[in-house]
């Protein structure tokens, strides 16, 4: 599989952000989050558009951004925790690059991310936090690659990750 791009998929608080910057800076890609790149684009929060517009304007934003990204190459992206949902922004990463999916246990996540309330998923509380990571997960699950973030740093999951793909980066590089 020719790898011209890294996908980071998965629930909110598993360290796609983290694990995102850290790859592109040892692969010397490029790197974008959507949820910033659509902050910046917008002049306003994620949780500002949630709350002014609502969830369906900003997944519209997200599925713009994901196709513009079709053309982009040697990028890691980390995407927001509901990006992959949409059939259509799955099938652009399919398209782009390699999907890698990164899992923690709710309990974890929520350790992770602790009081801060600038999630608009999770402001329902722990029940309703576990039944949207739940919902999520059979789409986390169809990734190219799982890593399961629970006991690692972020050195440790891109080390991970690095370590399954990077034959097939320099491959490519080579040829």
């Amino acid at each position: 599989m020719k790898i011209e791009n890294i996908v980071l998929i998965g629930f909110m608080g598993t360290g796609k952000t983290s694990v995102g910057k850290r790859l592109a800076k040892h692969l010397g890609w490029d790197f974008l989050d959507t949820d910033l790149a659509i902050e910046e684009i917008s002049g306003t929060s994620v949780s500002e558009i949630f709350r002014k517009h609502g969830e369906t304007r900003f997944r519209s934003e997200e599925t713009v951004l994901v196709k513009r990204l079709k053309e982009r190459k040697k990028m890691v992206i980390a995407t927001g925790g509901g990006t992959p949902l949409n059939p259509e922004n799955w099938e652009a990463f399919t398209e782009i690059g390699i999907i890698i999916s990164l899992y923690a246990p709710i309990d974890t996540i929520l350790d992770r991310i602790g009081g801060k309330n600038d999630r608009p998923l999770l402001r329902e509380g722990r029940d309703e936090a576990q039944k949207l990571w739940l919902s999520r997960q059979p789409i986390y699950n169809q990734a190219d690659l799982i890593i399961d973030t629970t006991e690692l740093d972020i050195d440790e999951v891109a080390n991970e990750i690095l370590g399954k793909i990077e034959g097939r980066i320099e491959d490519e590089t080579k040829a």
